[in-house]
């Protein structure tokens, strides 16, 4: 099997490209690593919505809920369990290009439970654990960057563990991000923990900016403000991708991160989350060839990875220096009346609540499964 050329590409352009998806039939069917093999996958990322739709379609999971069942164990741990088991298989079979790409792919992500999402203590504990449970080197553990998560995401890397902080919106917000990232490291340090062993990404994410801000460019309705639509959420991510120059690769705020990178600390790369297009006037890989830098990560719906890999154009790098340009979009935004402030708070607070929704869903289905199979 070879990889598919518009993959290819993108990868050689420095993009590493991980799947937004993971099932039990993903894994044992074979088509994860299919993926890995033709379509240049070299990580996976889960959240609670994933894994509520995993468990809600087939069987894949009907033996393993009736042994839990038979076991008489709670739902809370019937699904930490079942997700847990997935995502150590993922490992598992991502466990080639982790050592092929010296710790820095091969990755697959899971998330803390959403409901601890503003609770850092709680969230820390859980990091901990879900880390211990996979006991596999190439795991992350998903945080999201609420206010409350930024010192558990500093926390958690302080006990060695790989993090991948999610939810991110703001560029502000995400400069606190990589603040908690620079202070967990040098915190492991202290600890006696090897900084070169520890790996982190930013998930800034991407489509649901231009959603929100879209809606509120429609309600404005001038000409002016329509003619800004689709372009916030690109513009975003090129600030973002500024920041993270700044800080890890040689900008004016670089000097903590090569203190610590003497002692092998890592960069966190950026990487970009919700990169669906929703709107269908768009390109459908808007968000992946316009997105193109080195030492980045794109986290693709199955949908967007065929249509790349079917129609995608790699231009080079379609980020570096784009930052001026960028800004001028937010200047424009601003002036037409786009609160962006009110933008990100609300797109921080409804993505906490779609999981938290998510993972009461999935814990109805389990309960009623659970319940189900102990009746049998």
């Amino acid at each position: 099997m070879s990889q598919n050329e518009n993959l290819a590409a993108l990868s050689a352009a420095g993009v590493s490209v991980w799947l937004d998806d993971l099932s039990r039939d993903r894994i044992q069917s074979g088509n994860l690593a299919e993926l890995i093999n033709t379509r240049s996958v070299v990580g996976v990322t889960t959240n609670p919505t994933i894994f509520q739709t995993a468990l809600s379609q087939g069987h894949a999971y009907d033996k393993q809920v009736e042994e839990l069942a038979a076991q008489g164990v709670d739902v809370d741990a019937a699904i930490r369990t079942i997700t847990t088991d997935d995502v150590r298989a993922a490992c598992d079979v991502l466990a080639g290009v982790y050592e092929a790409s010296g710790g820095v792919d091969g990755r697959v992500s899971i998330e803390v439970d959403p409901r601890f999402a503003f609770d850092a203590e709680k969230t820390t504990a859980q990091a901990i654990d879900l880390w211990k449970t996979v006991d596999r080197p190439n795991l992350f553990i998903k945080i999201p960057a609420t206010e409350a998560g930024l010192p558990a995401i500093s926390a958690t890397l302080a006990e060695g563990i790989s993090v991948n902080v999610t939810l991110i919106f703001s560029v502000a917000r995400y400069r606190a991000v990589m603040g908690s990232y620079l202070d967990g490291i040098n915190k492991a340090k202290g600890a006696g923990h090897d900084p070169a062993k520890i790996h982190s990404v930013a998930s800034f994410f991407v489509s649901r900016v231009d959603t929100e801000i879209d809606k509120r460019l429609e309600a404005i309705g001038t000409p002016e403000a329509l003619a800004l639509r689709g372009k916030a959420g690109v513009a975003n991510a090129r600030l973002a991708y500024a920041e993270y120059q700044d800080v890890f690769d040689g900008g004016k705020h670089t000097s903590t991160y090569a203190h610590l990178a003497a002692s092998g600390a890592n960069r966190q790369r950026p990487l970009w989350a919700s990169t669906g297009v929703k709107n269908p006037d768009y390109s459908d890989t808007l968000y992946v060839t316009e997105l193109v830098a080195k030492n980045t990560v794109n986290t693709l719906p199955e949908k967007t990875l065929e249509a790349f890999a079917d129609h995608g154009e790699t231009r080079g790098d379609t980020m570096s220096g784009t930052a001026e340009q960028a800004q001028e979009v937010f200047d424009q935004l601003t002036a037409v009346g786009v609160d962006l402030n009110d933008v990100f708070e609300v797109l921080e607070r409804e993505g906490v609540e779609k999981f938290e929704k998510s993972w009461g869903e999935l814990l109805s289905a389990t309960t009623e499964e659970l319940r189900g199979a102990g009746s049998n």
